[in-house]
């Protein structure tokens, strides 16, 4: 396997970068199968105390996005949300956000990047000195509904031992769409642009 030839960056000529960009570019190709792999990982590696697993929790929140009808974004966001849980429990949200950032459309990353503020709604008054209202500092912003969506219909609820998700691998696809993406494509980030969750349910059980 070629190799380049510095130990200092600054010393790196056009024939080492070219080596390294050719392995990035199959590196970066892989990267749905690295996040399937941890997927995986969360299903044995989680926070205890749970009625079931993290990974469960990601298959529950992108099974019912996806029987919403939402889109290749959504699903993935769903599915992914808690992925930092493991490497990066105080700022989970944050670090899945930046998996993503580059493959969604910037409602969708930002949704996910807020998600554990929102979510301190439903169980902060529990905590002492935790603040439920702490979303309340985003009110003005334009996908604070989404958010506040979000978190009501694929998130907070997908906690139970008995719901149907789909399995891990039906959403092995989504992964490989959305991550195969151009990153920071403009058609893809969107920026700006309001789009919410799906109104109507379209999909059923299967």
């Amino acid at each position: 396997m070629a190799t380049v030839s510095f130990t200092e960056m600054k010393h790196g000529t056009q024939e080492d970068y070219a080596i390294l960009q050719e392995f990035e570019h199959e590196f970066n190709a892989k990267t749905a199968h690295r996040l399937y792999e941890q997927l995986e990982r969360q299903g044995h590696q989680s926070i205890e105390g749970y009625a079931i697993s993290r990974l469960e929790h990601g298959l529950q929140s992108a099974t019912r996005a996806w029987r919403e009808g939402a889109n290749d974004d959504w699903v993935v966001a769903a599915l992914l949300h808690d992925i930092g849980d493991g490497l990066a429990p105080q700022n989970h949200d944050r670090m899945a956000a930046e998996i993503i950032r580059p493959f969604v459309s910037e409602e969708v990353t930002w949704v996910v990047e807020h998600h554990g503020a929102f979510q301190m709604i439903y169980y902060a008054h529990h905590l002492a000195g935790w603040n439920p209202n702490e979303r309340d500092r985003y009110h003005s912003h334009a996908y604070y509904q989404t958010a506040v969506d979000f978190c009501e219909r694929w998130d907070q609820n997908c906690f139970d031992p008995h719901y149907d998700s789909q399995p891990l691998a039906f959403f092995k696809p989504f992964l490989e769409r959305v991550f195969s993406r151009k990153a920071y494509a403009p058609t893809v980030i969107k920026e700006g642009t309001i789009s919410g969750l799906p109104v109507t349910q379209r999909r059923t059980p299967t």
